[in-house]
């Protein structure tokens, strides 16, 4: 059976599970996750009942025809439908009975008005049933193709830093290293970024969502930069903190716990423990060195089509690892008005422990 095959016979369980009969797939994320589909303007009616070779309907409007029939595969009924899917497009492919069909639809994304329009065209033919989350916990686990696709864009991330940090970070600005990054991420072949570029030296790496400025990066301070590559969809995401030059005792000795905090959280992550676990490992250690509030983030996230989705390793982290689940391990220390430091490894988890994807070296690197 085909991955999509795959996919849509695991998505039409769950929804068995739930008792559904149908269940749309509207989210363009999740869409593409299980039909292929790159466009912008998509659905699919998942039938819990039926047979895998046939998993249901794939719906879309004139604009993208042509574009399904190549990425789409054929076990899908694909039809096209007026511009508006969310309403008459999806009425007009339930067939009338004398009970109403159970119709699952993803409640996390939805707005308001669309699932108002929605419950107008359905009317008496189908009970809209909140199913959200469905496609969303499937996608945790990444297939050999998935992992091997991030794996790649991990890689492409680390060599375009590295030809980056051999023009040096001295007397640039943060914009003009970031923009250095983002274009050398491209020419190594990634179809865009997973985000913008942090770049934050000095005071400024103290706030853990900087953006980068137009301020000249000086000697003696610490730089952070968080960066990833997309590539056929897939995402990477990665940090270091380099020195410029030679930093003061304070900066190194932060430095030395971020870095002890990340190696001994990558050390416990493997099939069952849950996330808020992982995430105790690093906490307690930045704890008990007396900057716990200095720690306010999770210690990580999934990463796959999205770089941030399920599952969380953070104080609220339930769900226990899997192997096939690709996570950030990102403790950092921030000391505001100081310094910041961030040390982050993209992480297979695997049946008998994990798979760091990032190769670049983590000891404190001295760019000039």
């Amino acid at each position: 059976m085909s991955v999509p095959g795959e996919r849509a016979e695991r998505l039409a369980a769950a929804a068995r599970e739930r008792e559904l009969d149908l269940l749309l797939v509207s989210e363009l994320v999740s869409l593409r996750w299980l039909t292929g589909f790159t466009g912008s303007n998509g659905a699919a009616l998942v039938d819990a009942a039926g047979a895998p070779e046939r998993p249901g309907i794939f719906l879309t409007d004139f604009r993208y025809v042509t574009q399904v029939q190549s990425q789409v595969d054929a076990a899908w009924d694909r039809r096209q439908v007026a511009q508006e899917l969310l309403g008459p497009g999806i009425a007009e492919q339930l067939e009338p009975g004398e009970a109403p069909i159970r119709l699952g639809f993803d409640d996390r994304h939805l707005t308001v008005a669309q699932f108002e329009r929605l419950r107008a065209a359905v009317e008496d033919r189908a009970e809209l049933v909140p199913a959200g989350g469905l496609a969303e916990a499937l996608r945790e686990v990444k297939d050999d193709g998935e992992a091997s696709r991030i794996r790649e864009a991990a890689h492409l991330a680390d060599h375009a830093l590295t030809e980056v940090l051999g023009r040096g970070l001295a007397g640039r600005t943060e914009a003009e290293v970031a923009l250095d990054l983002e274009v050398a991420m491209r020419r190594h072949g990634a179809e865009a970024l997973s985000f913008p570029p942090i770049v934050a030296s000095g005071a400024h790496g103290a706030l853990p969502h900087a953006e980068p400025r137009a301020s000249v990066i000086e000697p003696g301070v610490l730089v952070t930069i968080d960066w990833g590559a997309r590539l056929e969809g897939y995402c990477s995401d990665c940090t270091r903190t380099f020195a410029v030059g030679e930093v003061g005792d304070e900066e190194r000795a932060v430095y030395d716990l971020v870095l002890r905090a990340q190696e001994a959280a990558l050390g416990a992550v493997r099939p069952g423990p849950t996330g808020r676990e992982v995430d105790a490992v690093a906490r307690e250690i930045i704890a008990d060195a007396g900057h716990g509030e200095h720690f306010g983030h999770g210690l990580g996230h999934g990463v796959g089509l999205e770089v941030h989705e399920g599952p969380r390793l953070s104080k609220t982290g339930e769900a226990p690892l899997t192997a096939g689940m690709v996570v950030t391990v990102e403790p950092g220390v921030y000391l505001p008005g100081r310094c910041g430091v961030r040390i982050e490894d993209l992480v297979l988890v695997t049946e008998d422990g994990a798979e760091v994807l990032n190769t670049l070296p983590k000891d404190l690197r001295v760019v000039d």
